[in-house]
């Protein structure tokens, strides 16, 4: 059985159709997170947000979730840092119907230089971890409706 782990979305999702797509990989055995890669080449100017599709897909065990975060050089040194601060990527996510679970990381310009973004490079990491609910829990709905940035709409 399949417990957590990253595979190519299907073709009908994907941004970058026909392009070799890099899984996340760590990038040594103590190593938390999982780098996440560029499939394209951006330049984000001072205050500019751009969203990079990553035409990758997680799986992981219900009462998991991939928490992402900018890569600290990402941050120190080039003064990005995600837009929403971090990313929840939840089990529900997976395959749903919209785009095959394609996580998208939106990566903001917070310094005073345009920043350029090269294809291939790690842009963010990635990292599961056990969550837990309240006694009370009351889930709104047994299924997910919609895609990336749905939730609650």
């Amino acid at each position: 059985m399949k417990q957590r782990g990253f595979e190519v979305v299907r073709e009908d999702s994907r941004f970058f159709k026909g392009e070799e797509i890099h899984l996340p990989e760590r990038s040594d055995a103590g190593s938390a997170g999982y780098d996440f890669y560029s499939n394209e080449d951006a330049t984000l100017h001072p205050g500019g947000t751009h969203t990079f599709f990553t035409d990758v897909k997680s799986y992981m065990l219900s009462d998991e979730v991939l928490m992402m975060h900018v890569r600290s050089s990402m941050g120190i040194k080039r003064g990005l840092n995600l837009s929403n601060n971090t990313g929840i990527i939840d089990a529900s996510y997976y395959e749903n119907k919209d785009n095959d679970g394609n996580i998208g990381i939106a990566l903001r310009n917070i310094g005073s230089e345009p920043v350029t973004i090269q294809k291939g490079e790690r842009i963010a990491q990635g990292i599961f971890t056990k969550y837990l609910v309240a006694d009370q829990d009351e889930v709104m709905s047994e299924t997910r409706d919609g895609g990336f940035g749905s939730t609650g709409l």
